[in-house]
């Protein structure tokens, strides 16, 4: 991916799309800087890296009146530890994603007269911060149990880990259940997959997030989902990233 003008970036928090509502989108992340300088450094600092931490953050215009929209999702938000997903162009299969977790720290609205009511809002990194690749896209409902396209994001290291994000944007139907897994194999064919974490059932709107520990020898990983209940349908995001 080369030099591009940003007018695709998708943005995803808990189970919100805000993509057509946010204009403005940042992802910051940093390592402290820890003083090791000892004698016989030659008079030369030395540094190791600390913690870890990220930041998120965007801003665009105000809309309310559904779960999905900034203003329910950011209120019902405020205060508590979700995933966001943050993809740079578009979010089909094997798009590039960001993906961590935060805490929705403030959420900021209103502006001067004559103004489109604007938004921001950001959040403060809560753990992992990792790069990945989307593994199932938001545009395609699914009715049935099924499962999505193998990429190869390689083997997890002791000491990493894979990171996953669930985003489930929409559910329709009676009693409607989605259950997202996260599987493995040795091979694309993934002819025996291992199953490596399940997110917990949906019935609604929802944001998850979840880590498989490291080692894993398998290089090539995807979800698949098991949906229950009468007519029931969802769309949904989900993104795999090592970290």
């Amino acid at each position: 991916m080369g030099t591009q003008v940003l007018t695709d970036v998708r943005l995803f928090t808990g189970g919100a799309d805000l993509t057509s509502a946010s204009n403005k989108v940042e992802l910051s992340s940093e390592v402290e800087e820890k003083d090791r300088t000892t004698y016989g450094t030659g008079g030369w600092k030395r540094v190791q890296g600390g913690l870890g931490s990220s930041k998120v953050s965007g801003e665009g215009f105000w809309e309310a009146g559904d779960p999905g929209l900034i203003d329910d999702a950011a209120w019902a938000q405020l205060g508590g530890v979700g995933p966001w997903t943050i993809c740079p162009h578009l979010a089909t299969v094997g798009s590039l994603a960001y993906i961590t977790q935060a805490l929705r720290a403030d959420y900021t609205l209103g502006g001067q007269v004559g103004d489109l009511a604007p938004w921001s809002s950001s959040g403060s990194g809560s753990g992992l911060t990792a790069r990945g690749q989307i593994a199932h896209p938001p545009g395609t409902a699914r009715a049935s149990s099924g499962a999505g396209t193998a990429l190869q994001l390689g083997a997890v290291p002791d000491g990493r880990a894979l990171y996953a994000a669930l985003h489930v944007l929409s559910a329709a139907g009676t009693t409607p259940s989605l259950t997202v897994r996260v599987e493995s194999d040795d091979s694309a064919a993934f002819a025996d997959p291992t199953t490596r974490a399940t997110f917990t059932a949906a019935t609604g709107l929802d944001g998850q997030a979840l880590t498989v520990a490291g080692p894993v020898t398998d290089t090539w990983w995807r979800v698949a989902w098991t949906v229950a209940g009468t007519t029931p349908s969802f769309t949904f995001v989900a993104a795999l990233g090592l970290a």
